[in-house]
C-alpha cells in the first residue's frame, strides 16, 4: 500500500488551447490543459483535474446539455467518451483527421463533428448501453475550405456550419422538404462564429475581420415541413426504417450524404423554401485600425454577443441593435476561446500563449476567477513544512504559490528578471526564498505578500542551486559560473561568506536537517560537507565517479544520497564520509528518441541521468527522475527498484516514443520537421547542439519532455513533481490495495460489528485496524461515545496508537465531526505522548498530517469566525443609528442595555472561539 500512489492533480497550468465550456448548472469551468481536463469550481474555488489522458494535445471539448458526458478529442482526431459523473472513460474513437469543433443539440439526442471540409452528424450514446457509441447519421458537404464553427437551434432541428472559405451553411437535422442546405456569404474573411437567434432561424454571422453579419430568415421553426418517404428516390431509404437501420449500421460507417451547392436547391413540389436575407452589417474595428476577432460567444436568452480579439480586448453587445455594453482589456496576448454560462452571468476567457483563464462578472465588472500558470518550464518546487502549500519557479521568471487542497494559485511574485532556478521554504513555513539566474536569491514573506530580502554576490554570478539551514537564519547559493557557494545572513541580509574550493559549477546544495553542516555538489567530481559552526571549513570531501548533479539528506540527516552524470545514485554516511551503496539507475530512465537525434534511444540513453533526488517522508525509498518521461522509486536498504511512474503518455512532446516512425522518414530526415506552411522552403529545421528546451523562434515548437524537480510532501501522502506538462501532484489510494495488518480468520466484517453491539469498543478498534478497512475502521471509531474516549485510548495496545493517529488526521481532513475527532487527537496525545516522542523521527510525517488537517479547519474557521463577528458589530451598529434616530421610551431602554449586553457576550463568545 505504501506505494500505491496515482495521479490526483495538475497545477502549475489552468489552460492550453482549445475550447472552454460551462457546467450546466454554470458554477464550472471545463479547460483543456495539454492532454487532460481540468474542472475548476468556482463556486467552493477548487480545481480537479480528471483521470483521463490523450495521446496528444487536446483541440476541442464538448460538454451534453445535462452535463453527464464529454467528448474529448485531441490534434490527430483521436476521441473519448467521458463520463462527467463518474470521471471514467467510456468509450475510444477514431475520427482519422482534425476535428475542428464539436457541439452536442440542445435535446442531447446528436452531436456534430466539423473536420476539413465535411459537418458528421451522429447520434450521441444515451443512459442504456450500447454497442455503437458513435453512429453516424448523415454526412453533409457544402463548405470548400476547413470548417470552424458550429450552432443549433433551440429545438434541434437545424444547425449552422462556419468555415475558412468565409462562407455560411445552414443544415436540416431532419429531411425537411424546405430547408436541405443554405448557403450564405457576405464577409470578407474566415468565420469564427455562427449563432441562431433565440427559438428563431434568424443568423448571426461573424468573421475574422471585425465584420457581423444579421440574417433574417423568412421562415419560424414550425414552419419546417418534415419531407414524405414519396419525395425519396428510390435507392434511398424510407423514414420508416430509420430507427432499424440505425441500430444495424456499424460504428464509423458512412451514412446518408447531402452534398450542398452554392445556389439553393430547387423543389418542384409547392413547399416554399426557407429563404434568408441580410438585414444589417456591423463593424467591430474602429476606422483606421485593425484587430484580428479571434473568439466569439453567444447567450441566446439575454442576446448578448462577447467578442475575442487579438490584442486581448473583448467587447459585449446587445444584438441584433449592436449596442456596445461593456469593453476592456484583459490580456496582452491573443483571446483563443470565450464561453458564457447559462445564466449569462458569468464569461470565460482562455488565451493560450499565456496559459490565462478568467471568468469575467460583466454586471459588477470583477473577476469571479483569474489563474495564470507558468508558460515556460518549470524549474523547481518545494512544499511548505505543514504540505499545504507549494512554491514552484519558473524560467518566466515569476515565483508561485499554490495551495495543495483547492489545486489554485492564491501569490505570484515577479521582482525576478530572468528564470528562477530553485526556491525552498523555511522551517517556519512563512518565508519563501528563490534564486535565479538574474543573480539575486530573494525571500518573499507570505504573511504580507512582499519581497522583504534581496541577497545580491559582490561580483556577478547566475546562481542555480539554493538550500535554506533548519533554522531559517543561514541561506546559501551555488554560482554556475564563478564555481563558489555564498552564504547570507536571513536576519540582516548581509553576506556572511564566499566559500570557494570547487572546481567546476556548484550544480545541488542542501543542509542536514539536523546539524549546521551544508553539503554541496559539483561537475567536478566531489560533494564537499562544510561546518557551519567551525569557521565555515570543509569538514569532508567525498569523491566521486563522475560529475554530481543532486545532492540531498534523507529526513533524519544520517545519509547523503547523490545523483551522478553517469546514471548512478551513490549512498554516503556523513559522518564516517563512506560510502554506503548505489544504485545504476540509467536503464531504468528508459529515454526516448527526439525526432532531431541522428542516433538511437538506446545509444542516446548512455548519456542520461538523474537530475533530480528526493527521500520519502520516512526515509525508506527515494524518488528520482531526469531526462525522460518516468519518475522511479527505490528502496534504499535493498538498493532495487520498486515502482516506475510515467508522467505523460503526451505523443505532443519530443523524446516521447523509444523508435521513431520508419514510415515518416527521408533522405532530409523526419517528415515531422518539414514545415508545410508557406515558408522559406528550406526543408527540415535541425535546431543547434547543445539545445534542449527547443528553439522559441521556429515556427513549430516542440518541447522535450523531462523531470526538472522531485518533492515528498511532508505528511508522506503524496508527492509532486514538476515537468514540461506542469506540476504533478500523486497521492495515495488507500482503495487501491488491501493491506491487511496480522490477519487471522476471526478478523471479519461481522467480528468487527458484533464487538461494536457488545459496546467493547476497543476490542472493534483493534480488530478493525487489524482488517485495514477504511470503512469498518471509520464504522468502529464513531460508534465509540463521546464520553468514553478517553478510556478507549488508555486501554489502546501501543502497536495500534500510531496507526490510529494517522487514521484520525486522514479523517479529520474530510469529516465534519471536528470535535469527536479533535478530541481523539487530544486524547491519544495526552496520554500517549511520551512514547511517541521516543519515536519522533518516524512519526513525524503523521504529526505533520495532523497538523495540516488542523490548520485547514483553523483557517476556515476563524474566516467564519470573522465574518459572523463583522455581521454582529453591523447589527449592533445599526441598532444604537436607530435609537439615536427615534427617542425611546422609558419602558424600552433596558431592552436597549440588554440587546447590548447580548451583542457584547455574543463577541466575547467569538472571540473565545478564535
Amino acid at each position: 500500500m505504501k506505494f500505491a500512489y496515482r495521479f490526483s492533480n495538475l497545477l502549475g497550468a489552468v489552460y492550453r488551447q482549445g475550447n472552454l465550456n460551462f457546467s450546466t448548472d454554470g458554477n464550472a469551468v471545463i479547460s483543456p490543459v495539454g492532454n487532460r481536463v481540468s474542472v475548476f469550481d468556482l463556486k467552493n474555488n477548487t480545481s480537479e483535474t480528471l483521470p483521463i489522458s490523450t495521446t496528444k494535445n487536446i483541440t476541442c471539448v464538448g460538454v451534453s446539455p445535462d452535463g453527464s458526458l464529454a467528448i474529448v478529442v485531441d490534434e490527430d482526431g483521436a476521441a473519448l467518451l467521458v463520463s462527467l459523473i463518474t470521471r471514467a472513460v467510456l468509450h475510444h474513437f477514431h475520427f482519422h483527421k482534425p476535428v475542428s469543433s464539436i457541439r452536442f443539440s440542445p435535446d442531447g439526442r446528436k452531436f456534430v463533428v466539423t473536420k476539413e471540409n465535411v459537418a458528421l452528424l451522429y447520434h450521441a450514446p444515451g443512459k442504456q448501453r450500447e454497442f455503437n457509441a458513435f453512429v453516424l447519421d448523415k454526412s453533409y458537404y457544402g463548405p470548400y475550405d476547413e470548417t470552424t464553427c458550429i450552432d443549433w437551434t433551440d429545438d434541434s432541428k437545424c444547425f449552422v456550419v462556419g468555415s475558412k472559405d468565409m462562407s455560411t451553411w445552414v443544415f436540416g437535422a431532419e429531411r425537411w422538404a424546405n430547408l436541405i442546405y443554405y448557403s450564405l456569404g457576405g464577409h470578407k474573411d474566415i468565420i469564427v462564429g455562427c449563432f441562431f437567434e433565440k427559438d428563431s432561424l434568424d443568423l448571426y454571422t461573424v468573421s475574422q475581420d471585425g465584420a457581423l453579419c444579421v440574417w433574417e430568415s423568412d421562415t419560424k421553426l414550425d414552419g419546417l415541413v418534415l419531407k414524405k418517404s414519396s419525395d425519396k428516390p428510390g435507392p434511398q431509404r424510407r423514414d420508416g426504417d430509420e430507427e432499424e437501420e440505425d441500430e444495424d449500421r456499424v460504428e464509423g460507417e458512412e451514412a446518408e450524404v447531402i452534398r450542398g451547392k452554392t445556389e439553393p436547391p430547387k423543389d418542384k413540389k409547392e413547399v416554399k423554401n426557407v429563404r434568408y436575407k441580410q438585414r444589417s452589417k456591423h463593424f467591430f474595428n474602429k476606422e483606421g485600425e485593425f484587430n484580428n476577432l479571434t473568439a466569439a460567444a453567444y447567450h441566446k436568452p439575454t442576446h448578448i454577443l462577447v467578442t475575442g480579439f487579438a490584442s486581448g480586448i473583448f467587447h459585449l453587445h446587445e444584438l441584433p441593435e449592436f449596442n456596445l455594453i461593456h469593453s476592456l482589456s484583459i490580456s496582452d496576448q491573443r483571446i483563443a476561446s470565450v464561453a458564457v454560462n447559462s445564466s449569462g452571468d458569468w464569461i470565460a476567457f482562455g488565451c493560450s500563449r499565456m496559459g490565462q483563464l478568467l471568468v469575467w462578472e460583466w454586471q459588477s465588472e470583477s473577476y469571479v476567477f483569474k489563474q495564470q500558470g507558468h508558460f515556460n518550464n518549470m524549474a523547481s518546487l518545494a512544499y511548505s513544512p505543514d504540505g499545504q502549500y507549494v512554491v514552484t519557479g519558473g524560467d518566466d521568471g515569476k515565483v508561485k504559490v499554490w495551495n495543495t487542497n483547492s489545486g489554485l494559485c492564491f501569490v505570484t511574485f515577479t521582482e525576478h528578471t530572468s528564470s528562477v532556478t530553485n526556491v525552498a521554504f523555511t522551517s517556519s513555513g512563512f518565508v519563501i526564498v528563490s534564486a535565479s539566474l538574474d543573480g539575486t536569491v530573494r525571500a518573499y514573506d507570505l504573511h504580507r505578500y512582499r519581497n522583504f530580502r534581496t541577497f545580491t554576490s559582490p561580483r556577478p554570478a547566475q546562481f542555480s542551486s539554493l538550500a535554506v539551514d533548519v533554522s531559517g537564519e543561514l541561506v546559501s547559493a551555488g554560482a554556475q559560473d564563478s564555481f563558489e557557494i555564498f552564504l547570507w545572513s536571513m536576519q540582516t541580509g548581509r553576506l556572511l561568506e564566499v566559500l570557494g574550493g570547487h572546481e567546476g559549477p556548484v550544480s545541488s546544495l542542501c543542509f542536514s536537517p539536523v546539524q549546521s553542516i551544508l553539503a554541496s555538489a559539483s561537475w567536478d567530481r566531489t560533494v564537499r560537507l562544510w561546518d557551519m559552526l567551525d569557521s565555515w571549513q570543509v569538514k569532508e570531501t567525498l569523491p566521486l565517479t563522475s560529475d554530481g548533479l543532486c545532492v540531498t539528506y534523507r529526513p533524519d540527516g544520517q545519509e547523503l544520497a547523490v545523483a551522478t552524470l553517469n546514471g548512478e545514485i551513490s549512498f554516503w554516511s556523513p559522518q564516517t564520509a563512506t560510502q554506503t551503496g548505489s544504485i545504476t539507475g540509467r536503464h531504468d530512465l528508459e529515454t526516448g528518441r527526439k525526432e532531431t537525434d541522428k542516433i538511437t534511444a538506446k545509444q542516446s540513453a548512455k548519456g542520461k541521468s538523474f537530475t533530480a533526488l528526493c527521500y520519502s517522508a520516512d526515509g525508506e525509498s527515494i524518488l528520482a527522475g531526469g531526462h525522460s518521461k518516468f519518475v522511479c522509486i527505490y528502496n534504499v536498504q535493498e538498493q532495487m527498484l520498486l515502482k516506475k511512474f510515467e508522467i505523460s503518455c503526451n505523443l505532443s512532446f519530443d523524446a516521447m516514443e523509444e523508435f521513431l516512425d520508419r514510415r515518416k522518414m527521408t533522405e532530409f530526415g523526419s517528415l515531422a520537421l518539414v514545415d508545410e506552411g508557406a515558408g522559406d522552403g528550406e526543408g527540415v529545421d535541425i535546431s543547434l547542439p547543445g539545445v534542449r528546451r527547443g528553439d522559441m523562434s521556429s515556427r513549430h515548437f516542440k518541447p522535450e519532455i523531462r523531470v526538472s524537480s522531485l518533492r515528498f510532501s511532508p505528511t508522506g501522502r503524496s508527492w509532486a513533481a514538476t515537468t514540461t506538462e506542469g506540476l504533478l501532484v500523486y497521492s495515495l489510494d488507500g482503495s487501491l490495495v488491501f493491506d491487511p495488518y496480522d490477519l487471522d480468520l476471526d478478523v471479519t466484517p461481522a467480528s468487527i460489528r458484533k464487538q461494536v453491539r457488545l459496546q467493547d469498543w476497543t476490542s472493534a478498534i483493534v480488530l478493525a485496524f487489524r482488517l485495514n478497512e477504511n470503512a469498518l475502521k471509520q464504522e468502529a471509531l464513531e460508534a465509540v461515545p463521546h464520553e468514553q474516549i478517553p478510556v478507549v485510548c488508555g486501554s489502546l495496545p501501543d502497536v495500534y496508537v500510531e496507526k490510529l493517529l494517522g487514521f484520525v488526521a486522514s479523517c479529520l481532513e474530510k469529516s465534519s465531526h471536528l470535535q469527536f475527532y479533535m478530541t481523539w487527537a487530544q486524547n491519544l496525545l495526552m496520554l500517549h505522548g511520551q512514547k511517541l516522542k521516543n519515536r519522533s523521527a518516524s512519526i513525524l510525517p503523521t504529526l505533520q498530517s495532523l497538523q495540516k488537517s488542523i490548520q485547514r479547519h483553523f483557517d476556515s474557521l476563524s474566516k467564519l469566525c470573522d465574518f459572523n463577528m463583522y455581521n454582529i458589530r453591523y447589527a449592533v451598529a445599526l441598532s444604537k443609528q436607530k435609537g439615536l434616530k427615534r427617542p425611546m421610551k422609558e419602558e424600552e431602554e433596558p431592552d436597549e442595555e440588554t440587546s447590548e449586553e447580548m451583542s457584547e457576550a455574543s463577541l466575547e463568545e467569538s472571540d473565545m472561539m478564535l
